[in-house]
């Protein structure tokens, strides 16, 4: 493994639900960051087919005005494996760049119809390291996804290190931290809406306590980049000036200082050169999940099992406690 690489937070805004647009927009993008020397490069969350922005601004008792917006960003979001994710798979493949991009995922394990916002990551091979769903949607997020299990909060061995990472406010979950600090997390990916302070110092802050890299990658979105077309824009959104999201992405190194951005109310390609021996070497200071762990004090207990909604016909050992770590 080569100890010093390049990566890339990718400020942008897709194609506003529009899948199949979006998807050629990532993997273009996925293209100039491989050009520009990245090996990994980090999307924004739920950058597949676009960011809900509707749902903080329609008041949840206007079912009617809901119900067409999640019926369309249904029928725009991805399916893990599926046909969408194939091709930003083959287009990392041809760039030979990992990838970490957030998606509006559907649980096509079941009934197909709730969605999940998700973090996918894949190899510079090509092949799906993991999906890890969002535990706990924001607010009104809430009306727009369901909540992840927990189970695959895992890290990934890549050409750029270790690799994992948590989507927006996941990050002021402690115990979730702390379970990717604990599992070995070099480069820390962030997906995210949330921009300027106090998220800037949280990056830092997760920099420094991780002893990580941590890129934290969001939209640039004007108002221009919603259509027309949706009524909720003039209806609900009259008073949003021209930048709905300044977007304000940002790479931070193991000592929490900024390598890179913020980058503010334009897209572009954020690059940084990261040394993991630069992180590894500073946790003989701080390591969270190590020396500074004191597990004859405390004692965090994982719950490693999804939870199907189907399970018919279970055995008394498959109906046994979940496996815990």
């Amino acid at each position: 493994m080569n100890d010093v690489s390049i990566v890339a937070a990718v400020q942008a805004a897709p194609v506003f639900l529009d899948l199949d647009r979006s998807v050629d927009k990532a993997c273009s993008l996925m293209g100039e960051a491989a050009k520009a020397g990245a090996t990994l490069a980090v999307f924004p969350e739920a950058f597949l087919p676009g960011y809900p922005v509707w749902s903080w601004f329609i008041p949840p008792v206007k079912t009617h005005d809901l119900r067409p917006l999640y019926a369309e960003l249904l029928e725009n979001s991805v399916d893990v494996p599926g046909r969408h994710v194939s091709r930003l798979c083959e287009a990392a493949a041809d760039h030979g760049i990992t990838v970490s991009i957030g998606i509006n995922e559907r649980n096509h394990e079941a009934s197909g119809s709730t969605l999940f916002n998700s973090l996918l990551h894949i190899s510079d091979q090509g092949a799906i390291l993991g999906c890890h769903r969002k535990m706990i949607p924001t607010v009104a997020e809430r009306l727009v996804w369901g909540q992840g299990d927990g189970s695959d909060l895992q890290v990934h061995s890549t050409p750029v290190g270790k690799v994992s990472g948590l989507i927006c406010w996941e990050n002021y979950m402690p115990l979730a931290r702390y379970t990717l600090y604990a599992r070995g997390m070099e480069v820390c990916v962030v997906p995210t809406w949330d921009r300027g302070e106090p998220w800037i110092s949280t990056m830092r802050h997760i920099g420094k306590e991780g002893r990580s890299f941590v890129i934290s990658a969001c939209s640039a979105m004007k108002m221009d980049d919603i259509p027309d077309r949706f009524e909720f824009k003039k209806k609900w959104m009259s008073e949003v000036g021209e930048w709905l999201n300044p977007g304000m992405s940002l790479i931070v190194d193991p000592d929490g200082k900024i390598l890179a951005g913020p980058l503010e109310k334009e897209e572009g390609i954020l690059l940084a050169e990261i040394n993991l021996d630069f992180a590894r070497g500073s946790r003989f200071q701080l390591d969270t999940a190590g020396h500074y762990a004191r597990p004859d004090v405390f004692d965090l207990r994982i719950i490693n099992e999804s939870r199907s909604m189907l399970r018919a016909g279970l055995s008394p050992n498959e109906m046994a406690a979940p496996e815990t770590q």
